[in-house]
């Protein structure tokens, strides 16, 4: 178990929907409302998206297995909370910029736009899964291993990480279409 008590936001925009709360398994209890998933801690958000493949639906002992390996292994490689990794992680992989589709005339024309904190919060989220399913799957590299590589990757702003990778696409992309 990691201190959350001194976690530093570098970003005020998602701060209000970056919670480091220590409870790790809410069983659900989010699920009522559509706003209240922000209510959860950032880690078990992220145990939850990283549930989302084939093998491991429903497996949250498991997955949270990984994600208390992977934080050992960024606390080894980091000397620094991993939470407070995580935190960092998620800020930079948020995406600020995004595209839309807007028909005009029967022809579907791409626009930029901002994207909202909440949102921006969930896709940096996606971004860190799917990163960490590419990293380890049909590979030697263990899942926990493959997150590791992701979360110190991200919160370093390492452009060769998959979750940054995505978010400079998606922000290109809105470049384009501005």
């Amino acid at each position: 178990t990691w201190d959350v008590s001194e976690i530093e936001y570098a970003d005020p925009s998602t701060e209000r929907y970056i919670n480091v709360t220590p409870i790790a398994h809410t069983m659900g209890r989010h699920a009522s409302k559509q706003f209240q998933k922000s209510e959860l801690s950032v880690v078990e958000r992220l145990v939850n998206r990283l549930m989302q493949t084939e093998e491991n639906t429903g497996h949250k002992q498991k997955t949270m297995k990984i994600v208390r390996e992977a934080f050992e292994m960024v606390h080894d490689r980091t000397d620094e909370n991993p939470v407070q990794v995580l935190v960092r992680a998620v800020e930079n992989a948020a995406p600020r910029e995004e595209t839309v589709r807007l028909k005009y005339g029967g022809i579907s024309v791409p626009q930029a736009v901002d994207v909202a904190p909440q949102r921006r919060v969930d896709q940096a989220l996606k971004f860190i899964a799917d990163g960490t399913q590419r990293g380890s799957y049909k590979s030697p590299t263990s899942a926990a291993e493959a997150l590791t590589n992701v979360l110190v990757g991200a919160a370093d702003y390492d452009v060769q990480s998959y979750a940054i990778g995505q978010k400079e696409e998606s922000e290109r992309v809105a470049e384009a279409a501005r």
